[in-house]
């Protein structure tokens, strides 16, 4: 009997598949009740916020949380469906066989890194469009919040590139924005032009600017120069990259944005002067899901494989459980750490990932060689 079996493999990744899909639909069903009797809930004091809004927001948010419940759907999906083969005892003929452990699981583990790496790369884009949706629609019906003056606490302060008056310099903005007819704009502005060491090269004061693409346009806009005495009155163009959805996006969840367009809004939101921690962050964390649930796959399989005429299987199964629950844990301290600054960010988003695949790899080990 040869060491691997690519019929077996291919056996077992299908009931594997077949348990995780069951599964991600039965945990995603569960989470979006509990979401929906609380947006009720919360729509109940709202005359104007109906029952077709609130099921709207609450379809609007699914593909987030089956971005949330993945790895853990995963971990139980795959404890079910290998106990089951073990207690059919098909896993037990497969070894007896001499059928290694490691090669039937190259299915289910290639199973998991797919749904990982569609997770990251297409559910990811389509989570962030629809969740930016139904948090647009929740922040204007449910909470009435005023959008960009509330979240900046009131004046809006920005930081750029501004080469125009010297290479390498920048611009420090502030103003109170408001979005209307016009457009994006800001009232009360005051503006410094820095060089590249910090040095003040001017200052302008305008009572209203004007984003449009590419540039702020300034009106009547005074400039001090270095002489501080100011200039006439006068429209005043200074060049820049932010538009007004990256500038509310950068207030806004991490979640909201989609995997292939976090790399380019990280970049101009650090060229703008913002901190873009939480961003990089979430960038690595999708990066790291294939791995992650690779790890709750091995996971499942060393907390399952356990003979049941050997005993102990249901606590097995419920260790495998509370160890999804410490990875959980773990994952939510280190992404902590990481947008404190305490940890660095490609740390904070591996090490769950990391140690997930060590504990399963260990445990395998044990259970089929030790």
């Amino acid at each position: 009997m040869p060491a691997f079996s690519p019929t077996l493999s291919l056996y077992i990744a299908r009931r594997f598949a077949g348990m995780v899909l069951a599964m991600i639909t039965a945990l995603t069903a569960l989470v979006a009740l509990f979401d929906f009797i609380e947006l009720l809930r919360r729509a109940a004091t709202r005359p104007d916020a109906g029952f077709l809004l609130v099921a709207s927001i609450a379809s609007l948010r699914l593909p987030f949380m089956i971005m949330q419940i993945l790895p853990f759907a995963i971990l139980l999906g795959g404890i079910l469906a290998f106990w089951r083969l073990s207690r059919a005892s098909e896993l037990v003929v497969a070894r007896a066989a001499g059928i290694s452990a490691w090669s039937f699981l190259l299915g289910p583990v290639f199973v998991a890194v797919c749904l990982g790496g569609l997770a990251t790369t297409v559910l990811s884009p389509l989570s962030a469009a629809m969740l930016s949706r139904a948090e647009r629609l929740d922040a204007t019906y449910l909470r009435n919040t005023a959008g960009l003056s509330t979240l900046a606490g009131g004046r809006l302060w920005l930081r750029q590139a501004d080469t125009s008056l010297e290479p390498g310099g920048v611009a420090i903005m502030a103003g109170v924005p408001e979005v209307g007819p016009q457009g994006f704009v800001l009232r009360d502005i005051s503006l410094w032009r820095l060089s590249a060491d910090d040095r003040p090269l001017a200052r302008v004061e305008a009572p209203q600017g004007r984003l449009v693409p590419g540039a702020w346009v300034l009106q009547d806009a005074v400039t001090f120069g270095a002489n501080r005495l100011p200039s006439a009155p006068e429209a005043l163009r200074v060049p820049t990259v932010l538009t007004p959805d990256r500038i509310e996006e950068s207030f806004a969840s991490p979640d909201t944005l989609s995997f292939w367009a976090l790399p380019d809004f990280i970049q101009v939101l650090e060229s703008s002067g913002f901190s873009a921690v939480r961003h990089r962050l979430q960038f690595q964390s999708l990066l790291s899901l294939p791995l992650l649930t690779a790890a709750m796959a091995l996971l499942a399989a060393g907390f399952s494989m356990r003979h049941a005429r050997r005993g102990g299987v249901a606590q097995m199964m419920g260790a495998g459980v509370a160890a999804g629950f410490l990875l959980f844990l773990l994952d939510k301290v280190v992404e902590e750490f990481g947008q404190a600054g305490t940890l660095p960010v490609v740390l904070a988003a591996w090490v769950p990932s990391v140690a997930g695949l060590l504990l399963a790899l260990t445990l395998l080990l044990y259970v089929e060689d030790g």
